[in-house]
């Protein structure tokens, strides 16, 4: 299936947020996750099903000043 993730072109057979998050290995650094523009909660990241041509973001907050 191919994915858009933070702007990149993704082609993976991962079915879930949380899967796509493993392999990326940015579970720890994430804070907030949006499919197509809908912000995905944290506990449903292990359910959320991808499909085909989804775009996915992972954000991170910065602090700064």
């Amino acid at each position: 299936m191919k994915l858009i993730v933070n702007g990149e072109e993704k082609i993976t057979q991962l079915k879930t947020v949380q899967d796509l998050l493993d392999e990326l290995d940015i579970n720890d650094k994430v804070m907030a996750a949006a499919v197509n523009m809908n912000v995905v909660k944290k506990e449903n990241w292990s359910s959320f099903e991808l499909s085909e041509n989804d775009k996915v973001e992972f954000l991170q907050f910065v602090g700064g000043g």
